[in-house]
């Protein structure tokens, strides 16, 4: 059985919007406000995580965005996320063109769980808050991995949205990446 694993850039108060400031956010590109020593220690954990995923799972707007990044793109994560299956969660893609592309088809929850299922080891669900907030509200997902960084942006999409009931966590793991990017790592805790 596989194990979801949400991975996420993070704001101290909570935003994933536009990390990289290629979305035109006012306030996007905060990734880059940190330091050689803190992007060295991130791109480290990226590439870590990249090698330990059996697979990605996306949404359709995260899955566009980075299929238009990354196919031209060379070194080891290029190559290691361009050779990764991917498997999109979309009701309009008929074609994904970035290659071992899979799109997920009928009720979320249903393809997703499946999915879960037929795969073993961690699936990875990165840059796609939507899909991973219906995720986490029908429990399916396991672990959360988020790089929070050391900025307060006041607005923009936030990680978390409403549940119907608590989702407690449990922290696994904290360390400090460079001079102030905070690792976390939390399972979600059944049955509580």
């Amino acid at each position: 059985m596989g194990k979801i694993v949400m991975s996420e850039f993070v704001t101290l108060d909570g935003v994933i919007q536009d990390p990289a400031g290629n979305e035109g956010f006012k306030v996007g590109g905060w990734v880059g406000r940190v330091g050689d020593k803190d992007r060295e220690g991130t791109d480290e954990i990226v590439l870590d995580q990249a090698l330990g995923t059996e697979a990605l799972l996306l949404g359709r707007r995260s899955y566009e965005f980075l299929a238009a990044l990354w196919p031209s793109r060379s070194g080891e994560l290029a190559d290691r996320l361009n050779s990764l299956p991917k498997y999109v969660v979309s009701s309009t893609l008929e074609h994904p063109d970035w290659n071992n592309s899979t799109v997920l088809k009928g009720e979320v929850v249903n393809a997703v769980s499946r999915l879960k299922q037929e795969l073993n080891g961690e699936i990875n669900v990165i840059a796609s808050f939507q899909l991973g907030r219906t995720l986490i509200e029908h429990d399916l997902v396991d672990e959360l991995r988020l790089m929070v960084y050391p900025v307060v942006l006041g607005a923009g999409e936030r990680l978390f949205g409403e549940t119907s009931d608590k989702k407690p966590v449990r922290l696994l793991d904290a360390r400090t990446v460079g001079d102030g990017v905070a690792y976390l790592t939390y399972e979600f805790v059944r049955g509580s």
